[in-house]
């Protein structure tokens, strides 16, 4: 996969598929998938954070399983038992009393019974009631009824409120509103009505902006002070018990039905009073909880999108998920911070699905691409180069890769063109199945010495090789140009020595002799695919290759005639002698005009490699193959002046006797002599490739090309 770049970027390809990673995360979020999810989180967050005790100076009064008990009677209980309630909680001089008991019809008891109940709420002047507001739908219309107390319970209250509660998707009870629309008017929540009660009794009045909030609930049920129904109309409770509190008067017995789920009480047991008593606390105390605003959401779910594709995308797969894991365990701390600190409720799997998705589409995306980029690059390069060369090429495949076929490009490469001398007549003498063997014997060895030192085999046609060095990557120093055209005729002498192994086993299984004939120029070429999408291969075109082409088979008649007495030529153009630094023997082969070329051409033949005494180095070296006796004087300088005398003379170097002791082999010396029969005067660097005795070999390490065509045309002459 991908490891982390050295310059990790972010590409436009990265900020669009995550732009569009957001899109769809608020899409599902506009549709109510993740209301779930969220309302989970938030019920996870309240549990990390645990009960609060509640600032607000409230009491519950229940009505609960043990008041039924003890007063034995079934429900509704008579009004009196209220009244008798609101007198006893009047004498600690309450601040407001809420009753959340619905008084809808007139008592079952006689009108006695809610005359007293009417009386008992003038007498407190601070008691609220409850109204519960239905909801009819039907296809053609919307029915709302706003079910108030009887008038003359109503008229003696200090406020009415609606007392129904926001049930989410589960049946919980997460959310408040404080004010409901009907009949074109605000009607006030039964908590905030006793709220609204409180200020005026003198509360400290805060400003409340939202008419919707999430309950910062304080806990479970129970979590304010809870007092017994039957405990107080007994007088068991001390009337200062309620001084200056709010007083909330409801049902927490299950047979009433008045219980929900909440945070802090997922089995459904949190009674309807106590969550009305969660709101009046966070209004009192100003910490309703906030969702974040929807445009900040949005934002972030493309931040996500577009952080975790681009993180996949320049890291490894480990490591981008253990960053993603990281990203999205900080942002949910994070949110939990806010939370618990009463800051906000940020939405989390608006963030957490584009993160985490956005991880694993674009693994599997990386996965399916790069499965297809190897099949394209295998298709193109399995057999053609070296498995060093192969890595290379896929650790660099995104700069190759374009449209299903690697991109062309123009760079500078070394191309070698191989051909046998003599194969066709050589072809008539030999059955089919014998030529075939033999020629695939030959292409199997020459292709692994082009793979061996760094190049791509890019045609085999008929017995011709064509090789190219420097491709598919494009190098982007001089120094690397140079080390391409060397492989390339490091591969000529490899391949020249190898012809000769080949040559000798042939010759024992009595099978033919041959020569070889090579070509190589440096330039720049044009590098890309040939063909079609079902069959293609990669190749090199261009004016370099052409070159390339004309110098192997230049003259190729006349060196057929001399195959027994030159294994292998190898020509070079002028770009590629000068990028080889000396490090050959080379010999100019002339300038020649070659066939489509209207211009004439430096041409060089390669000898050797300097200082090597095996293979071809040893057979055409100038020093033995070309040398000529000669008589002369030389003087030499390595620190101190010395003069030598010439015994003979190539145009690769030269003999000489008379030798300092200090002058040994490996040394570089300076060289300065006069060329016998021929006014020239030669100044050069020489290394002192072997010694004997007196006597010593230099080899011209510096040697002008004028100097170098002009020696080489003295010593023709001579020979």
């Amino acid at each position: 996969m991908y490891f982390f770049t050295e310059h990790p970027r972010i590409s436009r390809e990265h900020v669009i598929r995550g732009l569009s990673l957001g899109l769809v995360c608020i899409l599902i979020s506009w549709s109510g998938l993740l209301s779930p999810i969220e309302q989970w989180n938030l019920n996870l967050f309240f549990s990390l954070r645990g009960e609060v005790a509640p600032l607000t100076s409230l009491v519950v009064v229940s009505i609960d399983d043990t008041s039924f008990d003890e007063f034995g009677v079934g429900w509704p209980w008579p009004r009196s038992f209220h009244a008798e309630l609101l007198d006893r909680i009047r004498q600690g001089q309450p601040s407001v009393i809420g009753l959340d008991i619905a008084f809808l019809e007139p008592s079952i008891r006689g009108t006695e019974d809610d005359r007293q109940f009417a009386d008992a709420i003038a007498r407190a002047g601070n008691v609220v009631l409850a109204a519960p507001l239905t909801m009819v739908k039907d296809v053609a219309y919307i029915k709302e009824e706003l079910h108030t107390p009887i008038k003359e319970l109503r008229d003696r209250a200090a406020g009415v409120g609606y007392t129904n509660l926001e049930l989410e998707n589960d049946a919980s009870i997460q959310r408040a509103t404080l004010f409901r629309q009907f009949q074109d008017q605000d009607i006030p929540s039964f908590a905030f009505a006793i709220y609204r009660a409180a200020v005026a009794k003198g509360l400290w009045e805060r400003a409340v902006t939202n008419r919707e909030f999430l309950i910062n609930y304080r806990g479970g049920p129970r979590s304010f002070l809870t007092i017994p129904y039957y405990k107080v109309t007994r007088g068991e409770v001390p009337p200062e018990t309620f001084t200056g509190k709010i007083v909330l008067v409801g049902a927490t017995s299950p047979v009433l039905h008045d219980l929900y789920p909440t945070p802090f009480a997922s089995q459904g047991d949190m009674p309807g009073v106590e969550i009305h008593a969660n709101i009046i606390e966070n209004i009192v105390q100003g910490i309703p909880l906030h969702r974040m605003s929807q445009g900040l959401g949005y934002l972030f779910a493309c931040l996500a999108g577009v952080l975790a594709i681009w993180l996949t995308c320049n890291l490894g797969p480990v490591a981008a998920l253990g960053a993603t894991l990281c990203l999205a365990g900080a942002y949910e701390v994070g949110a939990f911070v806010t939370f618990s600190r009463g800051l906000g409720v940020m939405d989390t799997m608006i963030v957490m699905i584009p993160l985490l998705s956005g991880y694993g589409i674009t693994v599997v995306h990386n996965f399916l691409a790069e499965k297809r980029q190897r099949e394209i690059l295998m298709q193109i390069f399995s057999k053609h180069v070296s498995p060093e060369v192969a890595e290379a090429i896929w650790q660099q495949r995104e700069m190759l890769i374009a449209g299903g076929r690697i991109r062309s490009q123009s760079l500078v490469a070394s191309v070698l063109f191989a051909d046998l001398k003599g194969f066709t007549p050589l072809s008539e003498r030999m059955s089919s199945q014998a030529l075939l063997d033999w020629i695939n014997e030959y292409m199997e060895i020459m292709a692994h010495l082009v793979m061996k030192h760094g190049g791509v085999i890019d045609d085999f046609y008929g017995d011709s090789i064509k090789a190219d060095f420097g491709v598919p990557l494009r190098r982007i120093n001089e120094a690397d140009i140079a080390q391409d055209a060397i492989n390339a005729v490091e591969c000529a002498i490899a391949m020249t020595k190898e012809l000769k192994r080949l040559n000798s086993l042939w010759h024992v299984r009595g099978l033919p002799t041959i020569g070889m004939r090579i070509g190589i120029c440096t330039g720049e070429v044009v590098a890309g695919c040939q063909g079609s999408t079902q069959r293609m291969k990669y190749t090199t075109l261009g004016d370099t290759v052409n070159t390339a082409s004309r110098l192997e088979s230049f003259d190729k008649e006349r060196v057929v005639s001399s195959v027994s007495q030159n294994l292998c030529r190898i020509l070079i153009g002028s770009s590629t002698c000068a990028y080889l630094a000396n490090r050959y023997l080379v010999r100019h082969y002339g300038n020649l005009i070659l066939k489509g070329k209207a211009e004439p051409l430096n041409v060089y033949e390669v000898i050797g490699k300097r200082g090597d005494t095996s293979g071809r180095a040893r057979e055409d070296d100038p020093r033995h193959a070309l040398r000529i006796e000669v008589s002369g004087r030389a003087s030499i300088s390595n620190g101190v002046r010395a003069d030598v005398l010439i015994r003979n003379l190539s145009v690769g170097g030269l003999a000489v006797s008379n030798r300092p002791n200090e002058i040994q082999t490996g040394k570089t010396v300076e060289l300065i002599f006069q060329v016998p029969g021929l006014n020239l005067t030669v100044q050069t660097r020489g290394l002192v490739v072997w010694t004997a005795h007196d006597s010593a070999g230099f080899a011209f390490q510096s040697l002008h090309e004028e100097h170098r065509a002009l020696l080489d045309q003295f010593i023709d002459q001579c020979r």
